[in-house]
């Protein structure tokens, strides 16, 4: 499949979208700027108990963790890619937020 075939986050996961960008810092414009045309590549399959959604086909490399939350809880684990400007996987921590 093209990347284009796949649909978007924020058709599949709304709410959770709409959280990514109340979390993230307004002064990160570069990854607020590319969550709207984030991919939903399904859930990651590397092991039977991995609930990660993917924004990135299964196996990018994913190097850095940006940690979104609230009062000190954290709520949401965005991976990024080897640049740290790319998000590749979303572990939710907090599954209400879905």
């Amino acid at each position: 499949m093209t990347p284009e075939e796949f649909p978007l986050l924020a058709d599949v996961f709304p709410a959770l979208t709409a959280n990514i960008l109340r979390l993230l810092d307004p002064d990160d414009t570069v990854l607020i700027d590319q969550v709207p045309a984030l991919r939903y590549h399904g859930v990651c399959i590397c092991t039977p108990t991995c609930q990660n959604l993917l924004a990135a086909p299964q196996g990018s490399h994913n190097p850095y963790l940006r940690e979104l939350g609230e009062n000190d809880e954290p709520m949401i684990w965005l991976s990024l890619d080897p640049t740290a400007t790319v998000i590749v996987d979303i572990e939710v921590l907090d599954g209400r937020v879905l």
